[in-house]
């Protein structure tokens, strides 16, 4: 009986018993464990990437090995790693089928490459539209528009609270006449745009449909899309002016407006963007992005409007963090769960409805001030996840925004990243270039579940705006930021030229953005407010403050609620009222918010 095999699974101190615990190897793969795996770790110990202590070892003080967001990876994925039942059509399907794990393109780029988007803004105006300009004429697809904090938190340049930021981390836009400067010889009917605004998204949206009808364009050909997501704002970029139920109240005009109006323009980006800038896993950005998805749906419901009608223009903003393979599942399990989501929970009938859009951007966070042409390498290698993710639209971060606002250079070098991709690599020319890998639809299945598991947390807190008030999305978010915080500082988690492989160096050339502008602009709303009828403004803004004291109610005609700011705030934009002047009539109705201190 000395020859009998051991018994599975293996105990613990056994170097690979982890082949076996919690899995069903094939015989081949077993004999590999004990053949050739088994003789190779005696003779050479796995070494963890970064430092051997914390979260890089294991209980038995062996190298532990995980993504960026902590998550365990194995040293080798089989047939092993996915479920019994698996099966080609159940889990993954065909690209453009439910449940659109591959794609929701039927010919993935082959039909239309992904969208060059770069976002841009600073300064004025003026100097935007020449970047604008600038950035089309080399190759762009489309633009994206960077507001400054003071138009961020809907105040004007010559208001007290805009002093030392007016142009600093975008445009500056203050009238309607700011952004006719901004769109001056930019065909708004041909050019397709993205505006990163949240709690003042419907003034600057109004603005825009405000210039595009000046042009002479159709609004029902017009197409865009203005980010509009205000919870994302509760739950990690503080940018928010008005208290979470108003606030939703607006995002649902635009919903109902812009299903009425504007059908090809994406009235709401929701951004997980944000939420990993904040120091989220990419299990939360998925989960909190999605959920947040779910609540504006809910909201708009509620409102009578039909989901089939608003659905289709629902479009979504993730992140390209550095871990290659968790973010290529993190896109394609979010495609699969939002089709569950809105076949199953919302019943939705229209398969556009069940179509995951979005846009992306590489991380922000993961730029480093030192060394900062690392940063070039860093993008592309995030810009390509995103690519193979299947992505419908893309920006590269400029290599210097780790120091200041992209130089006209670094804008360059990251739109001809994109475009190298694109045109070079290949992997634009075949759908879901990775599908079946047994590493990547592990991850994704486990993406899909961690989603759902947090889903029922959510439900059971009676939604998003209930749990942002608990703090439990904010407290969720702070701790995986302080446990990844933790594991740089012990060097366990290695960053490239910031706490490894550093050198002494020169600091580079910055764009720098002076007093000027706020000057300028200030100039601008003197001469504007001057030659404007303030009677006018006054009473397009009392027209508003009425409306939004009333109760929107879905109108049986097909028409917008006639409660609904939209038309109201139209109004007070065409007759040239600013932006605070505007926030500052609805923080007359609705006041504004002071978050809660999280325990």
């Amino acid at each position: 009986m000395a020859d009998k095999k051991p018994s599975k699974p293996q105990v613990a101190e056994n170097p690979i018993s982890d082949v076996f615990e919690g899995r069903h190897p094939s015989p081949s793969e077993e004999r590999w464990a004990e053949k050739t795996l088994a003789p190779t770790l005696e003779k050479s110990p796995e070494r963890p990437i970064g430092a051997p202590t914390g979260t890089n070892l294991d209980d038995s003080a062996r190298a532990r090995f995980t993504t960026i967001s902590g998550v365990p990876v194995r040293r080798l994925y089989t047939q092993a790693d996915l479920p019994q039942d698996w099966t080609y059509d159940q889990y993954l399907n065909y690209p453009g089928q439910p449940p659109f794990t591959r794609g929701i393109h039927a010919t993935g780029y082959r039909g239309k490459l992904f969208t060059m988007r770069q976002f841009s803004g600073f300064a004025s105006p003026e100097a935007t539209n020449q970047r604008y300009k600038y950035l089309l004429e080399h190759g762009g697809g489309g633009l994206s528009v960077a507001f400054d904090l003071p138009t961020l938190m809907g105040y004007d340049s010559d208001h007290a609270a805009s002093e030392g930021e007016v142009g600093k981390c975008g445009v500056a836009i203050d009238s309607l006449e700011d952004m006719e400067i901004l769109f001056s010889g930019i065909d708004l009917e041909k050019t397709t745009v993205s505006m990163t605004i949240n709690s003042p998204a419907s003034v600057l949206w109004a603005m825009y449909l405000a210039v595009a009808e000046k042009q002479g364009a159709d609004w029902k050909k017009i197409s865009g899309t203005v980010q509009n997501d205000i919870l994302k704002e509760y739950i990690a970029q503080k940018e928010y002016i008005y208290p979470p139920a108003p606030s939703m109240r607006l995002v649902v005009d635009t919903f109902e407006f812009g299903s009425r109006f504007t059908p090809r323009f994406n009235t709401i980006s929701i951004s997980g963007y944000h939420i990993r800038e904040a120091g989220s896993t990419a299990l939360q950005e998925l989960a909190f992005t999605l959920y947040d998805g779910i609540e504006y749906v809910e909201w708009a419901r509620r409102r009578g409007l039909d989901v089939d009608e608003f659905g289709p223009r629902l479009s979504f903003f993730f992140n390209a963090h550095n871990d290659f393979f968790e973010e290529i599942a993190k896109y394609r399990a979010a495609r699969k769960t939002w089709y569950q989501v809105m076949k199953d929970r919302f019943h939705a009938r229209n398969q556009r409805t069940w179509l995951l859009r979005f846009h992306t951007q590489t991380a922000g966070v993961s730029l480093t001030a030192q060394q900062p042409l690392n940063n070039i390498a860093r993008a592309a290698v995030q810009a390509l996840a995103a690519v193979l993710g299947g992505t419908q639209s893309l920006h590269i971060d400029g290599y210097d925004e780790a120091l200041a606002l992209p130089t006209e250079e670094a804008a360059r070098i990251a739109l001809r990243t994109q475009q190298i991709i694109a045109y070079e690599s290949g992997v634009a020319q075949t759908v879901d270039p990775l599908g079946g890998s047994f590493f990547l639809e592990n991850q994704t299945l486990q993406m899909e579940k961690g989603a759902f598991d947090y889903f029922s947390k959510l439900d059971a807190m009676g939604g998003m705006v209930k749990a942002i008030e608990r703090g439990f999305p904010q407290k969720e978010i702070a701790e995986a930021s302080y446990h990844y915080q933790r594991a740089v500082e012990a060097k366990e988690k290695i960053t490239v030229g910031a706490n490894e492989f550093v050198i002494e160096e020169d600091p580079p050339s910055i764009l720098y953005i002076d007093e000027s502008v706020a000057h300028h602009q200030s100039a601008k709303l003197k001469a504007l407010r001057a030659r404007r009828s303030g009677d006018e403004v006054r009473r397009r803004l009392d027209a508003l403050k009425q409306a939004a004291a009333r109760e929107p109610q879905a109108e049986s005609n097909g028409q917008v609620s006639s409660a609904n700011t939209m038309p109201y705030i139209l109004d007070a934009v065409r007759a040239y009222a600013t932006v605070g002047e505007i926030c500052d009539a609805l923080r007359e109705v609705y006041g504004i918010y002071t978050e809660a201190s999280i325990t």
